[in-house]
C-alpha cells in the first residue's frame, strides 16, 4: 500500500514538472514576441538595468571596507578618497544599485501588464468559445477563481523568474568568486555548503508547502462556489427558510479552508526558523574565520566588515528564496489550471472553409436529425421538418420530448450527431457561428438581464444602437410606456439577472432587444410559459408583432399561445408524431388533441 502511495506521489510530481515547463513555454513568447519590437526593447533595457544593479551591489561592500580601513588607519584607500569620501561613495553606490533596480521594475512593468492583459483576454474569449455542454457542467464560482488566480500568476511569474532566481544566482557567483580571490578558498567552501544546504532545505519544505497550498486553494474554490451558488439562488434559499442550512454549508467549506490555512501557517514558521538557523550558522562560521584572520594580522578590520557585508548581502535574497520559489511553484500551478482551461477544445467550432450564412427566404429544414446529450440517451430520433420562409411553426410536446433541443441545435450550441440542419440549403456546420448567431433572434423562457440599466439591456441587441433605435424597439415590445413611467426611465437599474423587474417586464425587455437585433429568423423558446394569463396575452401580442416578416419557430408548453401558428409539429419521445394546423390536429383527435383537452381542464380548475 505504501509503495502505491509513493508511486502516485512521484507520478504527481512528474506531472507537475511537465505542467510547469509547459506553462513556462507558453509564457515565454509574451517576453519575446515576434511582432512587438517594443516588448523586446523593454526586456533588454530591464536586463541591462538588472546587471548594472547587481554589479554595483557586489562592488559596494568594497567601498565599505575601504572606509573602515581608512578610519582604522590600517590601510590607505587606493582611490585616495579618504574615509568621508569612501563613505559618500558607499552611500551613492547603494543608491545607484536601488535606482537601477527601480528602473528595471518600471521598464518591465508595461511588459508584464501587457502579457497579463493578453492572457486574460485570450482566456475570456476562449471561455465564450467553449460549448454549452462544458458550461452547464462547470461551476461559475470555481471557473472565475481559476481565471483570477491564473491571470494574477502571470505578472508574478514573469517578474520573479527574470528578476529573482537568475539575478540571485548571478549575485551568489560573483560574491563567491570575490571571497575565493580576496580571502581564500575555504570561505567559498563554507558559503557554498551553507547555500547548498539552505537551498535543499528550502526546496524540500516548500514542495511540502505547495501541496498544503493546493489543498487550501481547493477548499477556497469550494467555499467560493458554495457562496456564489447560494447567492444566485437567493430567492430559493428564502422560500425554504434555508439560511441557516446555507450558512452551515458555507461554514463547513470554510472550516476545511481554515484547517488547510493553519497547516500552511505552521509549515511557514518551520521553514522560516530552519532557514534562519542554517544562514546564522554559516554566517557565524565565516565571521569566526575572518575574526581569526584579523587577530593573526592576515586581514584588516575592513576585511572583517566586508565579509560580514557580503554574508548579509547573501542572506537577504536567500531569505526570500523560499517565498519566491513557493510563489513561482504556486503561480505555475495556478497558471497550469488556466492553461488547462485554454486547452479545453471547443466542442462546436467553425469549419476551416466556413463562410458567412446567406439568408434569402429564411427556410429552415431538419433532415432526419439524431441527437443526444449523452451517448447512452438519444433525445431526437430522426426528426424531419421544414419551416418555410416567413412562416410560423410551433413545436409542442410533453417535457423531455426534445422541443428545446431543436432550438439549441438551430443556434448551434451543439452539433447534430446524424442527419443535417439547414437554413436556405446551407448546413449550419458549414457556416460561421458568428453569422449564424447574427441571423437568429432568441426569446427564451426566462430572459436573463445584465446588472445594468434598462437602456443597456435593450441596446445589447445591437452594437452602436441609437436612442431612437432603442425607443422604437421598446415600443414594438410594448414596454416603452412602462419605462417612461419609471422615475429614472431608461436609466433604471434592473438588478442582478433582472430581478428588480417582474417576469412580464423582463420578457418585454428581452423581446425589445431581440427586435433591435432585427434577425430574419426568430426562435421563441417557451417565451410565455412562466407568465400569468393576462401578462401572457400582452406578451403574445408583442411576440406576434416581433414575428411579422420573419421565419419563426415557437417552442411552446402552453398551447393557447400557438393556436394561430401556420403549422404545429407534435413531438413525442424525440419523434414527430403529428403535424398540421390547430384545427386539423383537433379534428384528428390524436396526441395534440389530448394535450389541448388536458390544458383546458387544468385552466378550468385553476
Amino acid at each position: 500500500m505504501a509503495q502505491w502511495h509513493t508511486a502516485s506521489d512521484e507520478e504527481l510530481a512528474r506531472n507537475e514538472q511537465r505542467s510547469g515547463w509547459r506553462t513556462v513555454r507558453k509564457v515565454a513568447p509574451y517576453l519575446w514576441p515576434e511582432d512587438k519590437a517594443w516588448v523586446k526593447y523593454r526586456v533588454v533595457l530591464a536586463m541591462l538595468a538588472l546587471l548594472a544593479s547587481k554589479a554595483i551591489a557586489v562592488y559596494t561592500p568594497m567601498l565599505y571596507k575601504g572606509a573602515v580601513d581608512a578610519l582604522a588607519e590600517d590601510a590607505v584607500s587606493p582611490l585616495a578618497l579618504g574615509a568621508v569620501g569612501l563613505t559618500i561613495a558607499y552611500g551613492l553606490a547603494r543608491l545607484m544599485a536601488n535606482g537601477f533596480q527601480q528602473l528595471r521594475d518600471a521598464v518591465f512593468a508595461k511588459v508584464a501588464q501587457h502579457a497579463l492583459r493578453q492572457l486574460a483576454l485570450e482566456t475570456f474569449e476562449h471561455i465564450h468559445r467553449l460549448s454549452m455542454r462544458y458550461h452547464i457542467t462547470r461551476k461559475t464560482g470555481g471557473l472565475s477563481r481559476i481565471i483570477e488566480r491564473g491571470v494574477k500568476g502571470v505578472e508574478f511569474l514573469l517578474r520573479f523568474m527574470l528578476f529573482s532566481i537568475g539575478p540571485l544566482i548571478l549575485e551568489l557567483l560573483l560574491i563567491g568568486v570575490i571571497l575565493a580571490v580576496v580571502f581564500d578558498i575555504w570561505y567559498l567552501v563554507v558559503v557554498a555548503v551553507t547555500i547548498g544546504t539552505y537551498v535543499a532545505f528550502t526546496f524540500k519544505v516548500t514542495e511540502w508547502r505547495v501541496k498544503l497550498r493546493r489543498q487550501m486553494n481547493d477548499q477556497d474554490t469550494d467555499a467560493n462556489q458554495k457562496a456564489i451558488d447560494s447567492l444566485l439562488n437567493f430567492e430559493t434559499v428564502k422560500y425554504f427558510g434555508a439560511e441557516k442550512r446555507e450558512a452551515a454549508r458555507y461554514d463547513s467549506a470554510m472550516a476545511g479552508y481554515e484547517e488547510a490555512a493553519l497547516k500552511t501557517s505552521y509549515s511557514l514558521a518551520f521553514l522560516n526558523f530552519g532557514q534562519s538557523f542554517l544562514i546564522t550558522t554559516g554566517l557565524v562560521v565565516v565571521m569566526v574565520m575572518a575574526a581569526n584572520g584579523v587577530e593573526n594580522g592576515a586581514l584588516t578590520v575592513g576585511d572583517f566588515v566586508m565579509v560580514n557585508a557580503y554574508m548579509i548581502q547573501i542572506t537577504m535574497p536567500l531569505n526570500f528564496l523560499g517565498t519566491v520559489y513557493r510563489e513561482i511553484r504556486q503561480s505555475l500551478v495556478d497558471m497550469g489550471e488556466m492553461f488547462d482551461l485554454l486547452g479545453q477544445p471547443s466542442e462546436v467550432s467553425d469549419a476551416p472553409d466556413a463562410k458567412p450564412i446567406k439568408i434569402s427566404k429564411g427556410r429552415i429544414e431538419l433532415d432526419n436529425v439524431v441527437f443526444g446529450y449523452d451517448k447512452d440517451r438519444t433525445i431526437l430520433k430522426g426528426v424531419s421538418l421544414a419551416v418555410e420562409g416567413g412562416k410560423t411553426v410551433a413545436i409542442v410536446g410533453a417535457s423531455g420530448s426534445g422541443k428545446s433541443t431543436i432550438g439549441r441545435l438551430l443556434f448551434r450550441f451543439y452539433d447534430v450527431q446524424d442527419g443535417a440542419l439547414r437554413i436556405d440549403g446551407q448546413d449550419v456546420r458549414d457556416v460561421t457561428q458568428e453569422s449564424l448567431h447574427d441571423a437568429i433572434g432568441v426569446v427564451p423562457q426566462d430572459t436573463v438581464l445584465f446588472n445594468d440599466t434598462i437602456r443597456y439591456n435593450i441596446a445589447y441587441g445591437l452594437d452602436g444602437a441609437t436612442e431612437d433605435d432603442i425607443i422604437t424597439a421598446a415600443k414594438a415590445a410594448q414596454i416603452h410606456d412602462f419605462i417612461a413611467s419609471l422615475p429614472e426611465g431608461y436609466e433604471t437599474a434592473v438588478g442582478e439577472r433582472g430581478l428588480k423587474l417582474s417576469g412580464g417586464e423582463k420578457q418585454r425587455v428581452g423581446i425589445a432587444r431581440t427586435l433591435l437585433k432585427n434577425p430574419p429568423l426568430l426562435l421563441l423558446d417557451e417565451a410565455t410559459s412562466a407568465l400569468d394569463t393576462e401578462t401572457e396575452q400582452d406578451i403574445k401580442e408583442a411576440l406576434a408583432h416581433a414575428g411579422q416578416g420573419r421565419t419563426v419557430i415557437t417552442i411552446a408548453h402552453r398551447l393557447s399561445t400557438i393556436a394561430e401558428a401556420d403549422r404545429i409539429v407534435v413531438l413525442e419521445n424525440g419523434e414527430v408524431v403529428e403535424e398540421g394546423t390547430h384545427t386539423d390536429l383537433l379534428d384528428r383527435r390524436g396526441r395534440y388533441s389530448q394535450l389541448w383537452q388536458r390544458q383546458l381542464s387544468e385552466d378550468a380548475v385553476s
